[in-house]
């Protein structure tokens, strides 16, 4: 069985289909030959794989999607031009029609700000919980309208884990989808489709590109959910795209896809309606990213454990959060889940006012001020005013985010060179 490591690099690559090019060309073009018109219309209805336009797939689009398919154990995916915007398909097509979501209130911010104050306009409202992983309360919020359970398997910024197996039992027991946000500890540290997911999401804009310079987003069908049981109407109703009219073929997404009809709605109802389409370029900046994804990872993690240890150590911090520690709260989660670490941000609690907090983000010279996470520099940012921003304040209280947090997340620079970094800057903030 081929391994991770070498899938990072090899996966859903067909040089020989590809003029034998070692690396994945970049098709920039829009739109194909479709050879004739049996096969164009094949094509058009969904009946036959392959590309017509790069608004519906390309061929590097469609090397990513395979290799990260690969990669988390799903069946399918289907790549985005951001991951909010992989999200938000992923989400709405699970929920469309006026159904609602369950989620945990500590979810990203402008999720939370979706689910929360834009998808009520479209008729698709949440419930936010506040313990994604006390299912009591979480199985006290399902409603004969509810349509999905949505979770971040590794929480931002608190590394709260999602105790993945019993949610997802729940959810199937209630004859719900679970769809998980993956993007934090990568597939690399975590496949949640291995404990019962049946959707994952990325922003691969973060450690799956690894290097800040490519926005993207990626969603991935496990392939196993039944859409056509009742919960979820959209996928049995008739859909003029994908029927014959003409042969009086009607088809709906389930009857034509079966249990890929999710992945197959997605793109087209979803990313070929609404556009947010992934760029070939952007696409072969991530492929290149993906190829150094495990060595990445390892480093990255080994440096964020060594600087929360040295942060616990700090007198001007009130409370360190990084699940990777023993004691923290979810510490028997991140080894059961994430046995090679829980991912590569943290956060941790500044003592004393808020010209404390800015003195220590303006005087830092290694780490970067900006609101990304897992690129190769390493990330200082203040997330109750930049990243949770859009959050009301009440969800962020309960979400146990305040002013003086502060969240990292860390490169490939050497550990050594950054605890200095952050020693010189808590020195400027509190004049030690």
């Amino acid at each position: 069985m081929t391994t991770f490591d070498t899938n990072a690099v090899h996966g859903g690559y067909d040089r020989a289909a590809n003029a034998n090019a070692a690396s994945v060309p970049i098709y920039a073009t829009a739109a194909f030959d479709m050879e004739s018109a049996v096969r164009g219309d094949r094509l058009a209805a969904g009946e036959e794989f392959g590309f017509s336009y790069s608004r519906v797939t390309n061929p590097t689009v469609d090397a990513l999607e395979r290799r990260l398919a690969t990669l988390e154990g799903g069946e399918a995916a289907v790549a985005t031009a951001s991951g909010m915007a992989a999200v938000s398909f992923a989400l709405l097509a699970a929920a469309e029609g006026g159904g609602r979501i369950i989620a945990p209130i500590d979810v990203y911010g402008a999720t939370v700000d979706a689910l929360a104050t834009f998808f009520p306009q479209f008729g698709v409202h949440a419930d936010f919980v506040d313990d994604i992983n006390d299912l009591d309360e979480v199985e006290a919020a399902i409603r004969p309208e509810t349509k999905v359970i949505f979770a971040e398997s590794v929480a931002n910024p608190s590394t709260r884990v999602t105790d993945l197996r019993p949610l997802a039992d729940l959810a199937h027991r209630h004859g719900l989808p679970l769809i998980i946000d993956n993007t934090v500890p990568t597939p690399y540290l975590l496949r949640p489709i291995e404990f019962g997911a049946d959707v994952v999401v990325h922003s691969t804009t973060k450690g799956i590109c690894g290097h800040g310079n490519a926005l993207g987003g990626m969603v991935i069908d496990a392939g196993r959910f039944d859409w056509s049981a009742g919960r979820h109407p959209q996928f049995t109703m008739i859909e003029q795209v994908i029927s014959d009219e003409r042969r009086g073929v009607p088809q709906s997404f389930a009857s034509l896809f079966g249990n890929l009809a999710f992945i197959r709605r997605v793109r087209t109802k979803y990313v070929r309606t609404f556009g947010a389409v992934l760029s070939p370029f952007n696409a072969y900046q991530q492929l290149v990213g993906l190829e150094t994804l495990p060595v990445r990872m390892e480093h990255e993690v080994a440096s964020a454990l060594k600087i929360a240890r040295w942060l616990e150590g700090n007198p001007h911090v009130a409370e360190v959060r990084y699940s990777g520690l023993p004691g923290s709260p979810c510490h028997a989660l991140a080894e059961r889940y994430c046995p090679k670490g829980v991912g590569t941000i943290l956060s941790f609690r500044l003592d004393g006012t808020e010209e404390h907090l800015r003195r220590l983000l303006d005087s830092t010279t290694v780490f970067t001020y900006l609101p990304n996470i897992g690129d190769a520099r390493s990330l200082i940012v203040d997330p109750g005013r930049i990243t949770h921003r859009e959050v009301p304040g009440e969800f962020r209280r309960r979400a146990g985010i305040t002013d003086q947090d502060v969240r990292l997340s860390i490169g490939l620079e050497d550990p050594d060179d950054l605890i200095a970094d952050l020693g010189r800057a808590f020195a400027a903030a509190y004049g030690d």
